[in-house]
């Protein structure tokens, strides 16, 4: 197929390579000129063929809303738009309704597999109409690992970036379960090799993952992480997860207290620690540390 990409950072890039290497043409616009293949959003569609296909691949937020809307200006009834980035899901169906006034087609797909993709696939949950899907299947054959797994048409538009929102409220949760054991670990005098203790766990163990393994690899270039301050952001999906879960009266307390540990690793000095110091002081007596 012939597609334009817009976005060509670690992951618009990789995708785009992928692409090529899968027989693909790609037309890539990125604000970079040093990496971009023509100068405007506007001559990208000009150098594609109708019916058009734009894959998106931008920070999501503002600067996919305009993309998107930049992009209603500029394509045809028939063609088709695809926002692969980290979107909230609630805005899916305003992309949807707004390009389906022009008879703009739009497909939502959430993304998974980081700077790794290139070379192993990405994980594709995508949402839109099913005929739509289906022409754009040939890019998510390429773009997905081999085999049959890593692709799934989760259901209509919005569908694919919910989906992936759940995907990286579960990665919160297994991450921070990840770090609590590190951390229980090198705290104990009993295990004197932490780093060789997780790294048995990735063969033969319910918890064997590429997370383990990642992790395994962190600890083999830094045994003690001593290298890295304990400062986590977190780019939004998190707390997306968290607040469908109040919508859908659905219980989520590890990805909440996972989310909730990622705002504390950003607090020098905890107020609410504070609170907690004096009021112990005060009703018992407990010994306070002071500024």
């Amino acid at each position: 197929m012939q597609i334009g990409m817009v976005g060509l950072g670690r992951m618009g890039g990789n995708m785009a390579e992928r692409l090529r290497r899968g027989g693909h043409e790609v037309v890539g616009y990125d604000r970079d000129p040093s990496i971009s293949d023509v100068g405007t959003l506007r001559e990208l569609v000009e150098r594609l063929d109708a019916p058009r296909t734009v894959w998106v691949m931008v920070p999501a937020g503002d600067p996919t809303h305009a993309t998107i809307d930049e992009l209603g200006s500029l394509l045809s009834s028939g063609d088709t738009v695809i926002d692969g980035g980290n979107s909230h899901y609630v805005d899916d169906r305003r992309h949807a309704d707004k390009l389906g006034t022009q008879g703009i087609e739009f497909i939502d797909a959430g993304v998974s597999g980081g700077v790794w993709g290139l070379e192993n696939g990405y994980a594709l949950m995508v949402g839109g109409a099913d005929a739509t899907v289906a022409r754009a299947m040939p890019i998510f054959e390429t773009l997905k690992p081999s085999g049959e797994d890593g692709f799934v048409h989760a259901g209509s538009v919005g569908a694919g970036h919910f989906a992936k929102m759940v995907h990286n409220g579960i990665e919160y949760g297994m991450m921070q379960s990840f770090a609590e054991g590190f951390e229980l670990l090198t705290a104990s005098d009993i295990v004197t090799d932490v780093a060789g203790t997780i790294k048995s766990w990735r063969t033969g163990t319910v918890i064997r993952s590429w997370l383990l393994d990642l992790m395994v690899r962190a600890l083999e270039r830094d045994p003690e992480l001593d290298d890295l301050r304990g400062h986590v952001q977190d780019s939004g999906e998190g707390r997306w997860t968290v607040q469908a879960a109040i919508d859908h009266a659905v219980p989520m307390p590890v990805i909440s207290a996972a989310l909730f540990a990622r705002f504390a690793s950003r607090q020098e000095d905890s107020p609410a620690m504070r609170v907690v110091a004096a009021l112990r002081h005060q009703f018992g007596g407990h010994e306070v540390s002071k500024k």
